[in-house]
């Protein structure tokens, strides 16, 4: 089965004390790695959002790189050239999508490309909000069929 992960999983992935961190980090290593993709994306997602939390929970920019690495090891990366990359900002406006909604229909975009079989994700209702082709692949992990 091919997945892609989006960012709310890497993130709850990296915190032990995030309220998803054990069902995210179980469908991770129950996934086969060459089955795991991330949209490129999300790399600036997750360094952004580990990097501004508040109070402990704020890591560095350089521990941020780290755990970015860490993930690029173990899943493929997924991007948009150019042209996809517009035809995804089409796609956003015609579907009405503004302001960080945008994000998730790039997120999408990139699980179309990557031909998965699902998109794991926490933020279920944003990615089911999207078009059928991207919706029907929206699950969380706590939905997996994953063996």
């Amino acid at each position: 089965m091919r997945a892609l992960l989006d960012t709310s999983i890497l993130v709850a992935v990296f915190y032990e004390e995030h309220q998803h961190h054990e069902a995210s980090f179980a469908l991770l290593s129950r996934l086969a790695s060459e089955e795991v993709f991330f949209a490129a994306h999300s790399l600036a997602e997750v360094y952004a959002t580990l990097t501004a939390m508040p109070g402990r929970d704020r890591i560095s920019g350089s521990d941020a790189v780290m755990f970015l690495k860490s993930i690029r090891q173990r899943l493929t990366l997924v991007y948009l050239d150019g042209e996809e990359y517009l035809a995804a900002m089409e796609a956003a406006a015609d579907g009405g999508f503004v302001s960080g909604g945008v994000y998730d229909v790039l997120i999408g975009q990139c699980a179309l490309k990557a031909q998965v079989d699902v998109l794991y994700t926490w933020n279920i209702k944003h990615f089911r909000r999207l078009p059928p082709p991207i919706a029907n692949r929206a699950k969380t992990p706590l939905e997996s069929d994953v063996p």
